[in-house]
């Protein structure tokens, strides 16, 4: 039963109830979190279902994470994010604890801010903003399509931005929605456009990174999704990847350049590859029926390359392979990356682009015009008072 996910800031004076703030360390497992904090590992971890065992595998290192503690000091909740829509829930029933997926509740918003160059965009967007993650998108947005080794002081830089925001504080990856820089006062713009790819001014794309479908002339069977509700388990769950239904013994390729990080048996995925790609790229081949001659770690391949055999090994209900594409380790859409060639875009496509487009030129020549700065957002009070009294029951947002 999914819980009603309020973020108490109100007082009802009977109970008072702490939220503390932890990040996730660099090299700790969920069954070493467990002990360390003394909770069950039957319930939590040894009584998994094989989905919600492989979710606690998506917990990530450096991601911000809250206990739910009462006045005494005991753990009431926990929440673990594993992307920016599904998170961990553990909470406290009785004498033990639940396990259970749910959706992340967080707000939304766009922001902008305007800069004038002074280095270079790596080191003058950090210091005006003090995220690396804002510094990324800006560079893998762009991709190769610029030299930045041109830019002059005091060149213009306009980044429009979505941020999700999870209880006052930035969460997860912000999206780049449009960006303007100069070189030597020319001006360059990309755009993210309704198909989720970045296009310059002229519709034409660009991406620094372009995959090869991994299995050709395969039926995509399932997409890829964050969060999703099974309608007969009645449970959240996500889907890290794209199906592709193809026949036992069918060749597949290596999506991109690389090197073989690994080729074994791993758990639910059965038989799996991972390639680690250029620019902390990592593409994932899984329920393999076998791996073809001479694929080990440590070997390079070539984009289009031969690299396994479509199987059914592991959890599967058939054949197929599960592909998955990474970022940092962090899992993301393969849809909008897989294509053999860069798109240009035409007739309707490119008249919705155009009013897109020009929504954004506009909104960006406001930003030049006020001078628009980045606004660094507020603590908010991590107290939350509950009325233990009533019935219900609440889980921080």
């Amino acid at each position: 039963m999914l819980r009603l996910f309020l973020f108490f800031l109100l007082f009802t004076s009977l109970y008072s109830t702490t939220v503390e703030d932890f990040r996730w360390e660099d090299g700790v497992t969920y069954s070493d979190f467990l002990q360390a904090n003394k909770l069950p590992r039957k319930p939590l971890l040894d009584n998994l279902d094989v989905d919600d065992a492989r979710l606690v595998e998506e917990i990530r290192a450096g991601v911000h994470c809250n206990y739910l503690k009462d006045s005494n000091g005991e753990i009431e909740q926990v929440l673990i994010p594993l992307n920016d829509e599904l998170q961990i829930h553990i909470y406290k029933v009785k004498d033990s604890y639940a396990f259970e997926a749910i959706p992340i509740v967080c707000e939304t918003k766009v922001d902008a801010f305007t800069l004038k160059m002074q280095s270079n965009p790596s080191i003058d967007i950090k210091n005006e903003t003090g995220s690396i993650n804002l510094v990324s998108i800006f560079l893998t947005s762009f991709g190769t399509s610029l030299d930045f080794t041109t830019l002059r002081k005091d060149d213009n830089l306009v980044m429009i931005y979505e941020q999700k925001y999870r209880s006052g504080n930035p969460f997860s990856m912000p999206t780049l929605k449009a960006a303007m820089i100069e070189t030597n006062k020319r001006p360059h713009y990309i755009y993210l456009n309704d198909d989720d790819r970045y296009y310059d001014e002229k519709g034409s794309q660009v991406e620094s990174f372009l995959l090869a479908t991994p299995v050709k002339n395969a039926r995509i069977s399932s997409r890829f999704s964050k969060r999703r509700f099974h309608p007969v388990l009645k449970k959240w769950k996500a889907h890290l990847g794209m199906d592709y239904a193809a026949r036992t013994g069918t060749p597949v390729v290596s999506a991109g350049n690389g090197t073989v990080i690994y080729a074994a048996t791993m758990g639910s995925y059965g038989k799996l590859i991972k390639i680690r790609h250029k620019d902390g790229y990592e593409t994932r081949y899984a329920h393999l029926n076998a791996y073809r001659n001479g694929i080990r770690n440590g070997k390079p391949v070539k984009k289009g390359q031969t690299i396994g055999y479509v199987g059914t090994t592991g959890r599967s209900t058939g054949p197929h392979l599960h592909f998955e594409l990474r970022k940092d380790g962090r899992a993301i859409n393969p849809a909008q990356r897989v294509q053999l060639t860069t798109k240009k875009l035409q007739g309707k496509e490119k008249k919705a682009f155009e009013k897109l487009s020009n929504n954004y030129n506009e909104s960006i020549a406001l930003h030049l015009k006020n001078e628009t700065k980045y606004i660094k957002q507020k603590a908010i009070d991590k107290s939350c008072y509950f009325n233990n009294t009533t019935k219900k029951e609440y889980v921080l947002n």
